[in-house]
């Protein structure tokens, strides 16, 4: 009987949890998709089992993790979810920064997850068995759900107690949800009833320095840097890109070689090869900076991706090819770096500095351009536009900007609007080329003509958008309705003038540098340069907007925007530019030729000349000479 007694209490007596990271070794596969698909191993990612193990039971009630990309950040995530359906359900909201991201994540991330792991498969209904328990923005499981939500979506982060919330990506949420105020705190809202026993999972790469919700939550955490010692002497460090003090360490190269990269200990000065990440990673160990602080925070950088996914190497290749292009720099300080950007502290861009560097083209098409976009403004009594050539890097060459008078909602206007973009664009030797794709607003008072116009010439890439404000993407990701049988793109007009006033501060030929021809009126430089960015309080957030003062016009800087997304449409749809390198002598430029959808779509492209090598030149110092 005591034996028969002691069995039955061993039966009652419930299992203790596994941790986040014991759950994920045990019964976690990575679908095909993923970066090592298969079984989760946590050896090859040694610095996420203390993160992903605060997320369990106990411990400080919110983690943040600002980190770079190709890291193991949404494996890390994804692991959590899936410890809460089979170790400790509850409600849980999930909030992705738009609708369409929700969507894209509960398709594309949580529907393998599920159907890879037996464990997650027998609690979660198969998503083809129309159980009501299984929507594409809800999961539901024994003891629990997951609501799947975007920022942008005020009422589905309204209502409903939440015990776990994972908030991804939250540089990218939008200021306000729909009038009801900051999405975050809307999301924490939901929490007050478990405000014993709730968890908050905040992660994003970092964006504009003063402007990122990310390192604002990381600052206020404890801080916790990875530090790994040297295979050479042993000693601890914190890997970083290059130091701005003066002091040893960081990412070294031979002149000319950013392909044989290595890293330079900072206390010993050995080189350490990308391979010996394998050694030291798993002996490395997070230290904060600030104990005491009520929420965990982690920082890590690209520079600590494991051996085999992003080297110290194609860093430094990256960062080379970024050259002096904010843009592009932006990008490799946010998502490698996993730092907020600093504006470099240029001087305010001057019209009349622009006009006085315009140059006089050998030809129409000069040679560097190999693809061809446009972008349309509609006014009340006209359509402006703006065709410009882009070479590698981005580079581009303004090659037209035209003003067609007339009431739009007339068909002679777009007519001749539509003689101008079929029109033959000649290249040194006689050289056809044609213009690849055409962006043109809809947002005015001509919505149902510009719609009349694009419907049918999606073969020749001429797309009805409308610009969007806030933190988006230039170029979204599909349609985000039809109209009238046109399809409508909203781009993020707010990125687009970012990045070309930004790049208008570069003075030198090469990425992302601006070239105009010598035929521009004084007003062209003015419009694009009239607009302001300014910084204001909104709803106790700081937030930045582009503010045109009273009396000044902007036509040439929309246009430039336009054609700026033109180009970024067709390299949603796969095309790419020649990279810089490629650009030697003797070698002829990569053209790259839209889809082909009609026999005219075919040849709209002739294949680009011989591109002459540059001259030499002495680079002058530049404000991102920092970063270096």
């Amino acid at each position: 009987m005591s034996a028969l007694w002691q069995a039955l209490r061993a039966g009652l007596t419930p299992d203790t949890p596994m941790t986040v990271s014991e759950w994920a070794s045990a019964h976690r596969i990575l679908p095909a998709t993923s970066a090592a698909p298969g079984r989760y191993r946590l050896e090859k990612t040694p610095y996420a089992k203390e993160p992903m193990d605060l997320l369990g039971l106990g411990g400080p009630q919110t983690v943040v993790l600002m980190w770079g990309a190709q890291l193991g950040k949404s494996e890390l995530g994804n692991n959590w979810l899936a410890w809460i359906v089979d170790q400790s359900p509850g409600p849980t909201l999930l909030v992705q920064p738009t609708v369409e991201r929700a969507e894209e994540y509960s398709r594309e991330r949580l529907a393998p997850m599920v159907a890879d792991c037996q464990r997650l498969a027998s609690k979660i209904a198969d998503p083809r068995s129309r159980d009501s328990n299984n929507r594409l923005l809800g999961k539901q499981f024994p003891g629990g759900f997951f609501k799947i939500v975007g920022a942008n979506a005020p009422s589905g982060l309204a209502s409903t107690p939440i015990r776990r919330v994972f908030l991804d990506e939250i540089d990218r949420f939008p200021a306000d949800a729909g009038g009801e105020g900051d999405p975050i705190a809307l999301a924490k809202q939901r929490t007050e009833t478990f405000s014993i026993n709730r968890k908050l999972l905040l992660t994003s790469t970092p964006t504009q320095e003063g402007f990122s919700r990310i390192e604002t939550a990381y600052l206020e955490s404890d801080r916790r840097r990875f530090w790994v010692p040297c295979p050479h002497c042993d000693g601890l460090q914190v890997l970083k890109w290059r130091a701005t003090d003066g002091s040893p360490g960081g990412v070294i190269w031979p002149a000319g070689r950013p392909d044989l990269a290595v890293y330079s200990c900072g206390l010993c000065g050995s080189e350490i090869d990308n391979a010996q990440k394998n050694w030291m990673l798993p002996r490395g160990q997070w230290r904060a900076e600030n104990p005491g602080a009520a929420s965990a925070g982690f920082h890590l950088s690209a520079l600590y991706s494991p051996h085999g996914w992003t080297s110290w190497a194609s860093l430094a290749v990256e960062f080379t090819e970024a050259g002096n292009d904010p843009d592009r720099l932006k990008v490799f300080v946010n998502t490698k770096l996993a730092e907020t950007f600093k504006a470099g502290q240029a001087s305010e861009i001057k019209a009349g500095g622009l006009a006085a560097r315009a140059e006089r083209y050998p030809a129409p098409v000069p040679d560097g351009v190999t693809l061809i976009t446009a972008g349309v403004d509609v006014q009340d009594d006209r359509l402006e536009f703006e065709v410009v050539g882009w070479g590698a890097g981005e580079e581009s060459w303004s090659l037209a900007w035209h003003v067609i008078p007339g009431n739009p909602g007339e068909a002679h206007v777009w007519a001749e609007l539509d003689r101008h973009l079929r029109a033959d664009w000649m290249r040194a030797g006689n050289v056809r080329a044609k213009i690849s794709a055409v962006a043109v607003d809809s947002g005015g008072h001509h919505t149902t003509a510009v719609y009349a116009y694009c419907k049918g010439k999606e073969g020749r890439h001429v797309w009805a958008i409308k610009g969007g404000g806030g933190p988006r993407a230039l170029w979204p990701r599909r349609p985000t309705r039809r109209k009238s049988g046109a399809m409508l793109y909203v781009i993020g007009v707010d990125s687009g003038k970012e990045s070309v006033v930004a790049r208008l501060k570069i003075r030198e030929p090469g990425p992302g540098f601006l070239h105009f021809p010598t035929d521009h009126p004084a007003t062209y430089y003015e419009q694009l340069t009239a607009e302001r960015r300014e910084t204001t309080l909104y709803r106790g957030r700081q937030i930045q907007r582009w503010v045109l003062p009273p009396g000044r016009r902007n036509e040439a800087l929309d246009c430039r925007v336009y054609a700026f997304a033109a180009l970024h449409g067709l390299m949603a749809m796969g095309h790419r530019l020649p990279k810089v390198e490629t650009i030697v002598p003797s070698l002829a430029v990569e053209t790259i030729v839209p889809v082909a959808h009609t026999v005219q779509a075919a040849a709209v492209v002739a294949p680009a000349p011989v591109v002459a090598a540059k001259t030499a030149r002495v680079r002058k110092p530049s404000i991102y000479d920092e970063l270096r």
